[in-house]
């Protein structure tokens, strides 16, 4: 995606990236090569997004491949296919495989970005300190840079943000009372997050689902050149469930 395509007040993706950039102000703003810690879903999106719209040159994208069936840090569902939009950028795909134990996640994906030639990294993380705590500690032992453009903005601003904004997210994992199967495989829209939006004041969770509410995949926006074109099959166990795609 070419910058010029970052058509938003102040070069922001979203509305609710606020605040500085790093370098405003510089008398001579500098290009930075940077890595994404992607999962393929909405969060990573839009800061890989945010970077794009700051003329950034996204280098890699770095994806954390959980072998077990859970993590404290990050999403399990569909991030094989992070691979999928890494060839559709034309960027180079790097997958992390490991366990699902923080200790261990993490030293393989600090061996990952230390093979990389980058200034730093930029990740989705919204709320979660023990997240961003962790990729900022290991930033500085890397001797590089750990941006979380979205962190603490409002959910409900960015969710609707990146739909007024043209990304196609789909939710993949459901894990909250009022959220049913229907919602599996389901690409939000304007009218579907009103009644999301809706669902999570009456239940009580996470409009973004940073509580693990449910899990998206984006397979579209304005930060890709193509369309992820995908299919799948509803998992569904009355209380939760997951979209397997094919």
């Amino acid at each position: 995606m070419s910058v010029s395509r970052c058509k938003t007040p102040q070069g922001r993706p979203v509305s609710t990236l606020r605040g500085k950039h790093p370098l405003q102000g510089a008398m001579h703003p500098t290009t930075m090569r940077v890595a994404v810690l992607s999962s393929g879903g909405k969060d990573s999106a839009a800061a890989w997004w945010w970077a794009m719209c700051r003329g950034w040159s996204v280098e890699a994208l770095v994806t954390v491949v959980i072998t077990d069936d859970d993590s404290p840090m990050f999403q399990i569902p569909s991030t094989h296919l992070v691979e999928r939009q890494a060839k559709m950028a034309g960027l180079p795909w790097i997958e992390v495989r490991t366990v699902g134990q923080t200790p261990h996640d993490l030293a393989a994906l600090e061996h990952a970005f230390g093979s990389l030639d980058v200034d730093g990294f930029v990740s989705g993380a919204l709320r979660s300190d023990y997240q961003k705590s962790r990729l900022e500690r290991m930033a500085e032992r890397l001797g590089m840079r750990s941006w979380t453009p979205l962190w603490h903005q409002s959910g409900h601003d960015h969710l609707k943000g990146m739909i007024d904004h043209g990304f196609e997210i789909m939710m993949t994992g459901v894990s909250a009372e009022g959220l049913t199967e229907k919602w599996l495989g389901h690409v939000l829209t304007p009218e579907s997050f009103a009644e999301l939006a809706s669902l999570a004041n009456t239940h009580r969770f996470h409009v973004e689902g940073e509580g693990g509410e449910y899990e998206t995949l984006v397979i579209g926006g304005p930060h890709l050149e193509d369309r992820l074109m995908v299919d799948g099959t509803v998992h569904w166990d009355g209380v939760r469930g997951h979209y397997e795609i094919h």
